[in-house]
């Protein structure tokens, strides 16, 4: 504990930046108050409760605190590390550990889902509309891919031109079978700027979701193939279009091989060469040929605490782009409360942030709303109401589209 917590001052500078604090104001929801809890129970003056796993697990994982902190305290681990004591201690929702279950082994992953998709074309429409899960209609989540994504595509995937070089891409749970069209646009970025990417099948779950609920052992598994099969030194890069995997890769693919007391070089590695689409693209941009568009395009962004936390945003690119008409919304860089099953868990919570966004981007006028983050678009489009003329997208696909064929 005197690696996350000791150095804590109580100072509150976590307070201004944590999105559960600034929502609820109760000192109880703060990343200081929770890492006074964690001390408390590691000098055995509080006991282990129910009450004290949801202090400690009403909490987004942003990293903010982490980033933000003068200390150089790690919120972050210390809280990832007693959320697992606690549900060790006294369980979790039986909807969360079935989740754990099925990511811990991509077939399970694929089955589930091949399920899901089945049931989003025989569940009638009136039912979809009135079921909710997180309070977003079931009808308002997107439709699941026809099949994964890495079973539509090559696995190795050469540019049409000239070639410069080579990337590995992981494509993530979401990509692979929510949002094909990001990893399309991925490929079609990849392509034009000369690179050929190379999508390893063995790749799977990045194991966040398992590390903030518990399931070491599972995501110890899941770690140890993602490293194995991200090894290949003729890589310029490993392309993540998810903050979220891309954290993984970058912060605790090492961390956690240490605490498997395994050699941590080919995770550093790896983590050394992680970087998000949009970043990679920013620092080539001028090998694209962009149009000029006859009439601008409104565009607004969301930036996912991911993202902010661990690469840089991609507005960096939009506001380069020739043809638009870029539009920040006051509000852009604060959490959506989506923060992987926080929107699920915790939805009043949830709700509350995600409603003042959509008011904020509305307020700017833009057609298309951009994220990076998977679950920042479901929990943000899932709340955009029925009539909507906002459209949500990944900035690479947005930027694939400018594309000329």
């Amino acid at each position: 504990m005197a690696k996350t917590g000791g150095n804590c001052h109580k100072c509150g500078i976590c307070l201004a930046v944590c999105p559960v604090y600034r929502v609820l104001q109760e000192e109880q929801a703060s990343p200081r108050a929770r890492i006074q809890l964690i001390k408390a129970h590691a000098a055995g003056r509080l006991p282990s409760s129910p009450l004290l796993k949801e202090l400690i697990g009403k909490c987004l994982m942003c990293g903010s605190c982490a980033a933000s902190c003068p200390s150089g305290v790690n919120h972050y681990a210390a809280f990832m590390e007693m959320r697992a004591q606690l549900i060790a201690e006294h369980g979790d929702r039986a909807e969360i550990r079935g989740l754990v279950y099925l990511l811990a082994k991509e077939q399970r992953l694929r089955l589930a889902m091949g399920a899901a998709r089945i049931g989003q074309t025989i569940i009638p429409g009136r039912f979809q509309k009135k079921y909710r899960l997180g309070k977003i209609p079931v009808k308002n989540y997107p439709r699941l891919n026809g099949r994964p994504f890495r079973s539509a595509v090559a696995e190795e995937i050469a540019p049409a031109g000239r070639e410069c070089g080579t990337v590995l891409y992981f494509t993530g749970c979401a990509t692979n079978h929510i949002f094909a069209e990001t990893g399309f646009a991925t490929i079609k970025l990849l392509g034009r700027l000369g690179y050929r990417a190379i999508i390893p099948r063995r790749q799977t779950c990045c194991s966040i979701p398992m590390l903030y609920h518990g399931g070491l052992e599972e995501a110890r598994a899941n770690i140890e193939a993602n490293v194995e099969c991200l090894q290949y030194e003729k890589a310029e890069a490993i392309i993540v279009d998810c903050p979220t995997c891309g954290s993984a890769l970058k912060n605790e693919f090492p961390a956690m091989m240490r605490r498997f007391g395994l050699d941590d070089s080919a995770a550093l590695a790896i983590a050394a060469k992680t970087t998000d689409i949009m970043s990679f693209v920013h620092e080539r941009l001028e090998r694209l040929e962009l149009p000029q568009g006859d009439k601008p395009v409104k565009v607004s962004y969301h930036l996912p605490c991911h993202l902010k936390n661990s690469f840089a945003p991609a507005d960096r690119v939009l506001r380069r782009l020739p043809g638009i008409d870029y539009i920040p919304a006051e509000d852009g860089s604060a959490c959506c409360g989506g923060g992987g099953t926080f929107f699920y868990e915790y939805p009043e919570v949830s709700a509350r942030m995600a409603t003042g966004k959509i008011e904020s981007v509305r307020r700017t006028g833009a057609d298309l709303w951009l994220t990076d983050c998977p679950v920042c678009r479901i929990n943000l489009a899932g709340r955009l109401g029925d009539g909507n003329a906002l459209t949500m997208m990944h900035p690479a696909t947005f930027l694939a589209g400018l594309l000329r064929d």
